[in-house]
């Protein structure tokens, strides 16, 4: 379908539409090898070839990242057998087929990458990326601090110690609520650990992944990841762990 092009070249994050209009009019886009000049041009996304000072927009005929801030209430998979609403639902006028990297339960919220990159997928879940992920957790109750100190320099789950992580009291009441940031991302892990530690989670929200943030982005909405961020992700490097 075909849109405006200050439009697509928005929605691909490459900047604001007001600044999409004025690359338009100096000349630094392109439609299949045509320079556009005029504002109000139209283009259709998914088949035409849309290049900005020659580079070609994220997800025009190649590979997109989509961070989602999901609310609780959806499943992070594209169908659901149980026919619960998935996060597929929430991407509007996405015409590509993506898919989850990683997951967030059903009763989570949070920032979560959706892409069509199957090799960017299978690098950020793999378990020696060690690419930190922080969530907000409000607590049953108030854990120990030993007990925190134990989840801090790892604790045995599923056989296997985890690794080291940084916990922080961010709102100190009878429900309180801790920052937890992690460098691996076990099956409900963070649930798990504050069980370990006597304390059911009620609420749980990702609030950053590597350098991601929810900043800008309420619950429900999505953006697409610009060119030199996907590049940032495809790329990254981390220190041994979390800062303490």
């Amino acid at each position: 379908m075909e849109e405006r092009l200050q439009k697509i070249i928005a929605a691909a994050g490459i900047t604001s539409r007001r600044k999409a209009e004025e690359l338009i009019v100096q000349g630094r886009v392109s439609v299949n090898g045509r320079v556009v000049r005029e504002l109000g041009s139209k283009a259709d996304p998914d088949r035409d070839k849309i290049r900005v000072d020659g580079k070609p927009l994220p997800g025009s005929h190649g590979h997109l990242v989509i961070l989602l801030n999901k609310p609780t209430g959806y499943v992070s998979t594209v169908h659901d057998p149980q026919g619960r609403p998935t996060v597929i639902k929430l991407l509007e006028g996405v015409r590509q087929r993506v898919y989850p990297v990683g997951r967030l339960d059903y009763n989570s919220s949070g920032l979560l990458l959706l892409t069509n990159d199957g090799d960017l997928t299978n690098s950020l879940t793999s378990r020696t990326s060690r690419i930190p992920r922080t969530y907000r957790v409000k607590l049953e109750g108030q854990p120990a601090p030993k007990d925190l100190a134990r989840l801090e320099h790892g604790i045995v789950l599923d056989g296997r110690p985890t690794e080291p992580c940084r916990i922080r009291m961010v709102s100190e009441r009878e429900k309180p609520w801790y920052e937890i940031t992690l460098v691996e991302g076990r099956y409900h892990q963070v649930r798990r650990m504050f069980e370990r530690a006597g304390q059911r989670v009620v609420k749980l929200k990702r609030v950053r992944f590597a350098f991601l943030t929810d900043r800008g982005l309420a619950p429900g909405q999505f953006r697409y990841l610009s060119a030199p961020e996907i590049e940032r992700l495809r790329h990254w490097k981390t220190e041994a762990g979390p800062e303490r």
